[in-house]
């Protein structure tokens, strides 16, 4: 059965009208939020449903704090102001969890544990994809987003994922944003200039 088309405010909301935050009010996101925005990217697919992607939600002084010192300096004043920063990280050995999460293949955790280039390439990319899952389904939810680089992966890995084989990937702050961080629509490439239909 085809799926309907949203309907206009819908599009609005995920893509046309939706921006990048700079600046949040002070108002705090629930932790049961937070379980809900899992729960809802979670389910988005990703190759042999391998599922890669960590997620630490960082939203405590202390651990702001943390994460403070491994941020561009531009990147500091609305990261602290954000009442969330979710640290989108990647799992290099995703691969052990693939006996339960991809059963129709009992060879999946073999085809990664032996190819150490195709494991972190199949993790990056499939991390990736969950991550702009979760700021898709932030905004379902009525999340404002924040994505950046412009941050020390190797101190970020350190300090929040340190003995694991988690690394980091992209932060995206998330909250309920002030009007006054949004900046004009910057341009975007036309259909001519990025695709072809073959």
């Amino acid at each position: 059965m085809p799926n309907p088309i949203l309907d206009q405010a819908a599009l609005d909301q995920l893509f046309l009208e939706a921006h990048t935050l700079n600046a949040w009010q002070d108002k705090p996101v629930a932790d049961e939020l937070l379980h809900r925005l899992y729960d809802t990217l979670r389910m988005a697919p990703t190759s042999m449903n391998c599922n890669p992607a960590r997620i630490v939600f960082v939203k405590s002084k202390a651990a702001k704090e943390r994460l403070n010192q491994a941020l561009m300096e531009g990147n500091r004043a609305k990261t602290m102001a954000a009442p969330v920063t979710a640290i989108i990280g990647y799992d290099t050995r995703f691969f052990e969890q693939l006996p339960k999460l991809f059963p129709p293949n009992p060879n999946a955790r073999g085809i990664f544990e032996s190819n150490a280039a195709l494991a972190d390439i199949t993790a990056f990319r499939n991390g990736t994809l969950q991550g702009a899952y979760l700021m898709l389904a932030a905004r379902a939810l009525g999340l404002d987003c924040g994505p950046m680089s412009g941050f020390d992966n190797a101190k970020v890995d350190e300090l929040f994922f340190a003995g694991t084989s988690v690394r980091s990937n992209f932060l995206c702050n998330l909250g309920y944003g002030d009007a006054k961080g949004i900046y004009p629509r910057a341009p975007r490439l036309g259909f001519a200039e990025t695709c072809s239909i073959a």
